[in-house]
């Protein structure tokens, strides 16, 4: 099993709020009732479900698509 993560994207800096946000979980049945995640957190649902946890690297300013 796979749990995506990613950095939330409107996190100022010394903002002690959780910083991360699962992305996506494969290989396996999770639910997930939160939305926002400290990296303690995630790394621990992993270890409890045997998972691996991918951390997805941000996309460039200028590769974003502008609506």
């Amino acid at each position: 099993m796979k749990i995506y993560v990613r950095e939330r994207q409107k996190v100022g800096e010394g903002v002690e709020s959780p910083k991360y946000r699962i992305i996506a979980v494969t290989g396996g049945e999770l639910q997930i009732e939160a939305t926002h995640f400290r990296k303690f957190e995630i790394e621990q649902i992993a270890k409890d479900v045997m998972a691996q946890v991918v951390y997805m690297k941000p996309v460039p300013d200028d590769q974003k698509k502008k609506r």
